[in-house]
């Protein structure tokens, strides 16, 4: 179980997700995580009622003291969040930014005190530790650093080291991943409505086939393309459905998806 003092500079839902997923899967004492948001009261004091995380009442409170500082707010915020909390940070604090878009350079930069940064891109399903977490180091990073944010990140998901350049990659392809994921699901719920199977049944169907899938797409070395063949006899029921999604260009739908999320992360980047 970790020891150091985290503070959450964000209190949106991928900071829950991330506290939320330390403290269920019993990796993080609650009384360890604090957490300050720019004004939101109220937002501060549900997640301390439902995770028994620390509220502070200032930046300074928040930032004495942490040995893991985690930036998690909104791109558009993150240089008033870096010069809110840049009087109070030590050298030494390990700096892990889950935000979209600001590269460790743009944060050292910010921050003028050489500090350890690392970048990290989880996704939600953080909160129930199966985050697909990409890690990227700054300059100032060093080894020891890397490893304590791979071991925090490790105990909500899988974590995967990659050059910080592929992190818009990163940010469009998983970052975003499960947004797409419930899209489908949101469109197979649809059509079994649709067709009179109820939403308790249509669930139940849908979540467990999504999760055969994935359990298949990760424990078996079978490409993508090889799994779906396999579920795809000739002139029947599946190649009919699947021939209406090409005939929809849904694929092409889901690379221009992607394409334009990266896109947008390196939007942001530059915006800052």
């Amino acid at each position: 179980m970790g020891t150091e003092k985290i503070t959450f500079i964000g209190a949106g839902s991928m900071a829950e997700a991330i506290m939320e997923g330390l403290i269920k899967k019993e990796k993080w004492q609650a009384d360890l995580i604090t957490i300050k948001n720019r004004s939101n009261t109220q937002r501060v004091n549900e997640l301390q009622v439902k995770y028994g995380v620390v509220p502070a009442s200032t930046i300074e409170e928040a930032i004495t003291g942490a040995e893991i500082i985690i930036l998690a707010v909104k791109p558009k915020d993150a240089h008033n969040a870096v010069n809110t909390i840049k009087p109070f940070v030590k050298s030494h604090q390990l700096i892990i930014s889950v935000m979209a878009g600001i590269s460790t350079e743009t944060l050292t930069n910010w921050l003028h005190l050489n500090n350890p940064v690392m970048r990290a891109m989880p996704n939600t399903s953080a909160s129930i530790g199966y985050s697909a977490t990409a890690l990227s180091s700054g300059i100032y990073a060093e080894p020891f650093h890397i490893e304590k944010s791979l071991e925090l990140f490790e105990t909500i998901g899988t974590v995967t080291l990659v050059p910080e350049e592929k992190l818009h990659i990163v940010t469009g392809l998983s970052g975003s991943g499960p947004a797409y994921v419930y899209y489908i699901a949101e469109a197979m719920q649809k059509a079994a409505e649709e067709l009179n199977l109820s939403e308790e049944e249509a669930k139940t169907l849908i979540s467990q086939t999504l999760l055969g899938a994935s359990l298949m797409l990760k424990q078996t070395t079978d490409s993508p393309i090889e799994l779906r063949r396999k579920v795809t006899s000739p002139g029947g029921t599946t190649e009919a459905g699947i021939g209406k999604l090409d005939q929809h260009g849904v694929q092409d739908a889901f690379l221009a998806c992607i394409k334009k999320a990266v896109q947008r992360s390196e939007e942001l980047g530059r915006m800052n």
